[in-house]
C-alpha cells in the first residue's frame, strides 16, 4: 500500500522522538521514501545523521539554509510529499499548528503545505490533559489534521496516562489509512445538522436553539476519514465544513425532501434540531398588531419526523442510523425510549438543560445508546465527540 508513496517525516523534541528512528524503518521496509524534518529540539533526542541513515535522504533541520532555501525548500518539501507526518508533536508543534505561526522549518512547512497533516502526539498526561493543548486538538482537527493517538501508558517522567505516542506500527497503520483515503473511503454518508426555521410570516420564525456545531464537527470528521459526506444543513451559526456536499434548506419539509433526495447512503446521522411544529398556515405579510390588544391565533400542524421516516424505511435504509436525543430531565431514560420509538440503530444523547451550557457551547457531554445500553462520555469538546463518534461509525460500517 505505501510502494512509492513519499513521506514527510518532522521529528519534534520530545523523549518519543527515537521511536521516530524505528517509523523510518518500518515505512521504508513497506517501499516508502521518507524526507526527516527534525527541529532543534528534535536534534537534542536523536540525531540528524541517524536519521539520515535510516531514510537514505537528506535531512532538512534550518529554515535559513542558504543553499536549500535558494530555490524556497520549504515550498518544494511542503509540496512534494503525499503525507506529511509528524512524529512526536509536541505540545510545543500543536500550538504552532494551532496558531498558525511559522518560525522554523517544521512550523512553516506545515502551513505551506497543502498535502494531509497526520500527527502522533506525545507529552505529559498533564499538558495532553491541559485546556490550551485540548483547544489546539479541537481546532486541528477542524482543520482536518488527522491524529493518530495518543494512548495510555507510562511516561518517561514516571506518570502514567494519556500522552503517550502511539507505537511505531500503530503510526504506520495510521498512514496507510490515510493513504488509502481513510476507513470511510467508498462510504456515503448523510448528516443533518442546525435549526430549522419554521415561518410565522416573512420576518418571524419558530425554531430550536442550536448552532449546528455539533453537526458540523461530525460531518468534518467523517469526511477526514475518507467518507463521502452529504451535509443537509438547517440555518446554522456555524460555516458547512469544506469538502462535503452541502445543501441548504430552511424547514423541515425542506429537509425532509433534501434527506429523501440524498439517499441511498451507507449511514446516516441526523444531529440537526429540527422543530417539531409548524404553523398551519403561515402569512404571506406580516402580522402587526391592531391597537386592540387582541392577540393573534396561531394554529400548529406537526412537522414531519425525518428520522423516524429514514429508520423505518421498508426499502433504501442506511445500515447505520444514528438518531440525536436531546433533552432536560431524565436523559437516558427518555433517549432510550426515543431509539426504540424511531427504530434507529443508536441515539446520541445529552443534557441541553441551561445550566449546562451545551445548547450553542463549544462542548459536549454525550451518552451514546445501542441495543446493548448506554454507555457515558466524558464532557468534551464538539470536535472531540465528533472524532470518537466518527470512529465509531467507520467500525460499525467495517
Amino acid at each position: 500500500m505505501l510502494a512509492g508513496k513519499r513521506i514527510l517525516l518532522i521529528i519534534g523534541g520530545g523523549v518519543a522522538a527515537f521511536k521516530s528512528l524505528s517509523l523510518i524503518r518500518l515505512l521504508r521496509e513497506r517501499g516508502a521514501s521518507v524526507v526527516p524534518v527534525v527541529t532543534r529540539a528534535g536534534a537534542e533526542f536523536v540525531t540528524p545523521l541517524s536519521a539520515a541513515a535510516l531514510a537514505a535522504e537528506k535531512v532538512y533541520t534550518d529554515l535559513f539554509n542558504l543553499t536549500d532555501e535558494a530555490e524556497m525548500g520549504h515550498i518544494e518539501l511542503s509540496r512534494d510529499a503525499d503525507l506529511v507526518v509528524v512524529a512526536p508533536a509536541t505540545a510545543d508543534l500543536l500550538g504552532k499548528m494551532a496558531a498558525g505561526l511559522a518560525n522554523d522549518l517544521a512550523s512553516t512547512i506545515l502551513m505551506a503545505t497543502d498535502k494531509r497533516v497526520l500527527v502522533a502526539p506525545a507529552m505529559n498526561v498533564r499538558m495532553w490533559e491541559h485546556p490550551a493543548t485540548q483547544r489546539n486538538v479541537a481546532t486541528l482537527t477542524g482543520d482536518g489534521v488527522i491524529f493518530a493517538g495518543p494512548v495510555e501508558g507510562a511516561m518517561a517522567c514516571g506518570e502514567f496516562g494519556p500522552g503517550r505516542m502511539v507505537e511505531p506500527d500503530g503510526i504506520v497503520g495510521a498512514i496507510e489509512a490515510a493513504l488509502a483515503g481513510g476507513p470511510l473511503a467508498g462510504k456515503h454518508v448523510l448528516v443533518t445538522s442546525g435549526p430549522t426555521h419554521e415561518p410565522i410570516d416573512p420576518v418571524r420564525y419558530i425554531a430550536n436553539r442550536s448552532s449546528g456545531a455539533q453537526g458540523t464537527a461530525i460531518a468534518r470528521a467523517l469526511a477526514g476519514l475518507g467518507a463521502d459526506v452529504t451535509f443537509v444543513t438547517g440555518p446554522a451559526d456555524v460555516a458547512p465544513p469544506q469538502g462535503v456536499r452541502v445543501v441548504e434548506v430552511e424547514s423541515a419539509r425542506d429537509m425532509l425532501a433534501a434527506v429523501e433526495a440524498a439517499l441511498p447512503a451507507d449511514a446516516a446521522v441526523f444531529a440537526a434540531a429540527v422543530a417539531d411544529w409548524r404553523v398551519a398556515s403561515a402569512s404571506d405579510r406580516k402580522i402587526k398588531k391592531d391597537g386592540s390588544g387582541s392577540l393573534p391565533v396561531l394554529e400548529f400542524a406537526e412537522n414531519p419526523d425525518i428520522l423516524a421516516t429514514v429508520a423505518q424505511m421498508k426499502k433504501g435504509r442506511p445500515g447505520l442510523v444514528v438518531g440525536f436525543a436531546a433533552e432536560t430531565d431524565d436523559v437516558v431514560e427518555n433517549a432510550t425510549a426515543k431509539r426504540a420509538r424511531k427504530g434507529c440503530d443508536w441515539i446520541v444523547a445529552n443534557d441541553v438543560s441551561p445550566a449546562t451550557g451545551i445548547m450553542g457551547g463549544a462542548e459536549n457531554a454525550i451518552t451514546l445508546i445501542d441495543e446493548t445500553g448506554a454507555e457515558a462520555w466524558p464532557r468534551l469538546s464538539k470536535a472531540e465527540v465528533a472524532t470518537r463518534l466518527a470512529a465509531r461509525i467507520a467500525e460499525a460500517l467495517a
